[in-house]
């Protein structure tokens, strides 16, 4: 470790499970990379769903994790631990971790690094990680999307959302999203949906089923939408389900599984294995960051707040009225 390097550091702590006013900024020890990792110094880290949930109580960090929040950085490498081949102190990357991103420093593994795409601020490739990571494992590597089958997306404007909609768009798919109010829907056209559908004013599946049925569909609603997934679904439809915002706990008809031979899987990212991870940024170095470079795949920010506002932030998330990424920026003082 380099003696230009502090001994402590600020970070977002919890006082204990609960609401956003939980987080609070405290002094920590600078952590120490190990074998096969590298340091960051953090330039912006990402907030997302898992965050929240933490936070509440309800995620807990996996054995051997850091006990800060944050999935997801963006920095310059200040400090490598052995048997690190590719990156080298002063390289600027972005990167999954599998937490500690609320920090000054944070500690992740080399090969969960990827190189900040051409033409992209540093702060803004820190709302890249956990999204492309989610959506390309679970719709292109594990429901298998394929150009021209259809691809319904809930929650389109969201920070999921509107990465699923760039690359299925990307990738050949037919998107149809879904959003609401109409200023959301409009991101969702922009963002190029084929088909934008209006929730609260409109019967998605009714209108999905016009269109052909979907073949693969992308869900973080939950409640009453597992069962209209199941009637808007084409048949042999792979349904991933990554979130629960509308609960997890409902009675449903399970015959429609059977009968078009639907695929109902979900999952969670952070306890993947490690190799796993890496596969996922080897392919999406190879096939996604030429279409962010090229200008195909936008990234959508929607604000960054101070580390010491990490409890507003987490605010405006809850409030579901954002679009696109909602960042942590250390260094900046609140105001």
């Amino acid at each position: 470790m380099s003696s230009n390097l502090p001994a402590t550091m600020k970070a977002v702590e919890m006082s204990a499970p609960g609401g956003p006013e939980v987080l609070r900024l405290a002094e920590r020890p600078l952590p120490q990379p190990k074998t096969g990792e590298v340091l960051i110094k953090v330039t912006a880290a990402g907030v997302n769903g898992p965050d929240l949930m933490q936070r509440k109580g309800l995620y807990p960090a996996p054995a051997g994790a850091p006990d800060l929040l944050g999935l997801e950085v963006s920095g310059e490498i200040v400090a490598a631990g052995d048997q690190v081949r590719r990156w080298a102190v002063g390289d600027k990357v972005t990167a999954l971790t599998n937490g500690g991103g609320y920090a000054e420093y944070c500690t992740v593994d080399a090969q969960h690094c990827l190189p900040v795409p051409k033409g992209l601020a540093l702060s803004d490739a820190a709302g890249l990680p956990e999204t492309f990571f989610t959506v390309w494992s679970n719709i292109f590597m594990g429901a298998g999307l394929k150009a021209d089958e259809t691809f319904l997306v809930h929650g389109g404007a969201g920070g999921i959302g509107t990465t699923a909609i760039q690359l299925g768009k990307t990738f050949g798919a037919k998107v149809i999203a879904t959003d609401s109010p109409d200023n959301r829907c409009q991101i969702c056209r922009d963002l190029g949906a084929d088909l934008v559908i209006d929730y609260r004013q409109q019967d998605f599946v009714e209108i999905v089923r016009k269109e052909g049925g979907a073949n693969v569909i992308l869900d973080i609603v939950g409640g009453p939408n597992i069962e209209r997934n199941f009637k808007a679904a084409n048949h042999d439809c792979r349904i991933v389900q990554l979130a629960f915002a509308l609960g997890s706990k409902v009675e449903i008809n399970l015959m429609p599984v059977m009968l078009k031979r639907l695929n109902y899987t979900g999952s969670t990212l952070r306890t993947r294995p490690a190799a796993f991870k890496t596969r996922i940024a080897g392919e999406l170095e190879e096939k996604v960051w030429p279409q962010i470079e090229s200008g195909r795949i936008r990234v959508v920010t929607h604000r960054a707040f101070p580390l010491a506002e990490a409890s507003k932030a987490h605010a405006v998330m809850e409030s579901a009225g954002h679009v696109g990424k909602i960042l942590l920026v250390p260094g900046v003082n609140p105001g």
